[in-house]
């Protein structure tokens, strides 16, 4: 592989992580997987929200990658500037009408949602135990238990919702724009991944505490601005160095 390819390559993965953090740090995503961390072991939320997204990861990917072959890789370039601009322009725009405490409202708003859910969901535990309810897995008892607790009715609850919050989300979104303007769609899914692995890990880890310090409205601009740019990238690449259809 050559020194070009190498770089652009990583050009690709960098995309993609960048891509996921700014879109994904203080979403409703990672403030549902705050709020179930809260509730049940850490590890599973984790797991179980990551097997949602990093599927989400691979079919968007796939999707974003098959594009060229029903348009050219000419249109494509140019529906993925659109696309990206939109974002941008878009994502500028909620973050100047977001107050500055928006992580922290959406924080409350999120956990009220969740609470309903989560009534049904001992109740469905208490079903499958013969009315009792399942002990949680104590953090010291190591990954066999979480293999066993893998297909739990928790652990099917947080993938579900994980995976249809994501589905139209600007994430998955941009991650087809990536993968479709880009030779390295493996790269890109690389990079979702790990940025998403990261988000996952602290909304499970110390969620709370960012969703009352973090400024989702400073993350979505500089979201908005990152969109932009991949889109002027991306013009000023297919207008000086056009593919061959």
């Amino acid at each position: 592989m050559s020194d070009t390819e190498t770089q652009t390559g990583f050009s690709a993965f960098i995309a993609g992580f960048a891509m996921i953090m700014v879109s994904e740090m203080g979403d409703r995503t990672f403030l549902s997987n705050c709020v179930m961390a809260m509730k049940h072991d850490r590890k599973l939320v984790f797991f179980s929200a990551m097997a949602a997204l990093a599927l989400m990861a691979i079919l968007s990917a796939i999707l974003g990658y098959t594009l060229p072959a029903l348009l050219s890789k000419k249109y494509t370039q140019y529906l993925a500037i659109v696309l990206f601009l939109i974002f941008g322009v878009k994502m500028l725009m909620e973050a100047k009408e977001m107050s500055h405490n928006q992580a922290q409202e959406e924080l409350e708003e999120v956990n009220k949602q969740l609470i309903g859910g989560d009534d049904e969901l001992h109740k469905l535990e208490e079903l499958e135990s013969g009315g009792l309810v399942v002990e949680p897995i104590k953090k010291t008892s190591g990954w066999i238990n979480l293999v066993n607790y893998i297909f739990s009715p928790t652990f099917v609850q947080i993938f579900t919702i994980t995976f249809i919050a994501e589905w139209g989300d600007r994430s998955q979104i941009g991650t087809i724009i990536l993968a479709a303007s880009s030779d390295y769609p493996i790269n890109v899914i690389l990079g979702t991944i790990i940025g998403h692995g990261i988000c996952t890990a602290l909304a499970v880890i110390c969620g709370k505490l960012l969703a009352q310090k973090i400024s989702v409205k400073t993350v979505t601009f500089f979201g908005g601005c990152l969109f932009l740019l991949f889109g002027i990238y991306t013009l000023i690449e297919a207008i000086f160095w056009p593919e061959d259809d």
